[in-house]
């Protein structure tokens, strides 16, 4: 085979792998085990994961321990749902077509926006096409980020764009949110996008629409990146000028899963249509008269000559949509206005207590939804790998993500009980003398 490829060896196969990066230790690989003896030791391996089953979860950062209904997984794990593939006969499979447009129009009443995909993989993912986008529709390469931004959903729009001729340009955080005048001084005719989290990354929120008008200034697309369970209680980006929200879709009914998979949002105003990745689901009617959904404005790269294609995103996430689809049309608008409502007090309530510690302090007094970045005696790490012991998972410590920042980011959702709130806080004043 390596003669064949034309290669020496296998090292020569793999040459493009940085030496750094390759695995050189011993796998230590255990002999062949029985069916019964695989089972065992996989679940041993299992056990030793801390799961928001068994612990009391305080984090966040985009994923969050929202209570899910029953009726989610029962529904999801109907063997005609779990079991479709990507519908390329797209017209065969009706039923997909039409919970993916339920998805966009509650997507679309969600964040007030004209138009919704059908989801793409997450919000890193999201946030990344939407400088794509926004290089195509304006002709422009400058894309400014105004911190705090998610910095791993940032590290996917640096790889979607490498080689390509971007400029990324990160506005600092003033006091923890939007420095709105450091982001007028940056953005001009060049810019082809202004990017904000709002919440931001430290739960913060900032003057989106002074950024908004910024952004339209110098016409350059305004791109926020939004958590679907503030919009509850938030004023929806649509209404602040938003041209492009994403979002992380997981809040609405996908359990965290260690990880994944979850679900990336993504909606425009009508104008931005023919420039949307990912499929888009539309209604019709037949020759009949029936009334039928289709995927129309199919301008993928599958579907289309690749020079005219709008994204190389050739799915989207169809299960993780239909379980947000699912949720939300549960809960409905005073259900999630409710969800949204008790996470930000209960919250707001944690704060306060934590804040009355000696040594610890909220570090940004700007306002916040339901996250918030607490200044603690001890390295955040140290708090972090104590909760373990006593099944409480603290939050994030932001310096693994962000070298210059530190503290502990603390999340908190419609689950937490007064007991749990007040436990915490107990639990921390255990560090108060560092």
């Amino acid at each position: 085979m390596l003669e064949a490829i034309g290669v020496k060896n296998f090292h020569d196969l793999i040459k493009d792998i940085p030496e750094e990066i390759r695995l050189k230790a011993d796998l230590k690989i255990p002999p062949a085990m029985s069916e019964l003896e695989v089972v065992k030791h996989l679940s041993a391996l299992a056990d030793k994961n801390v799961s928001t089953q068994d612990a009391v979860s305080f984090l966040g950062a985009g994923a969050y321990d929202h209570f899910i209904p029953s009726a989610v997984g029962a529904l999801l794990s109907r063997s005609e749902f779990y079991t479709a593939y990507t519908p390329y006969q797209a017209e065969v499979s009706q039923g997909t077509l039409q919970a993916i447009y339920e998805y966009q129009t509650m997507i679309c009443r969600l964040t007030g926006m004209d138009i919704s995909n059908a989801s793409l993989y997450d919000a890193g993912s999201g946030l990344a096409e939407a400088a794509l986008m926004s290089a195509v529709h304006t002709g422009r390469r400058k894309i400014v980020a105004v911190h705090p931004i998610h910095p791993l959903y940032l590290q996917v729009v640096r790889t979607y764009v490498h080689g390509q001729g971007f400029e990324i340009v990160e506005i600092p955080a003033k006091d923890g949110a939007a420095d709105v005048d450091a982001v007028k001084k940056n953005v001009d005719e060049s810019a082809a996008a202004v990017m904000v989290q709002q919440p931001s990354f430290f739960g913060t929120l900032s003057d989106v629409f002074a950024l908004a008008e910024i952004a339209r200034s110098k016409k350059a697309l305004f791109v926020v990146g939004v958590n679907p369970i503030s919009l509850g209680l938030l004023v929806p980006p649509g209404e602040y000028g938003a041209d492009v929200v994403i979002g992380e879709g997981q809040p609405l009914g996908i359990p965290q899963s260690f990880g994944g998979p979850f679900l990336g949002i993504f909606a425009v105003r009508e104008e931005l249509i023919r420039r949307l990745p990912g499929r888009l689901a539309g209604i019709t009617v037949d020759a009949e008269g029936n009334r039928g959904f289709v995927l129309t404005l199919q301008t993928r790269e599958q579907q289309i000559r690749r020079e005219k294609a709008t994204s190389n995103i050739c799915t989207n996430e169809g299960l993780m949509m239909l379980a947000s689809t699912i949720y939300m049309s549960l809960m409905g608008k005073q259900g999630i206005r409710e969800v949204a409502e008790q996470s930000s007090a209960k919250a707001h309530y944690l704060a306060e207590q934590i804040g009355k510690i000696p040594g610890f302090k909220l570090k940004y007094r700007e306002p916040f939804f339901n996250e918030f970045l607490v200044s603690t005696p001890v390295p955040a790490e140290k708090i972090i790998d104590a909760g373990v012991g006593k099944k409480i998972l603290a939050g994030l410590d932001v310096g693994r993500l962000i070298p210059d920042e530190d503290g502990l980011l603390i999340a908190v959702t419609e689950k937490r009980t007064r007991d749990e709130l007040d436990g915490f806080v107990e639990f921390l004043k255990s560090f108060k003398n560092g």
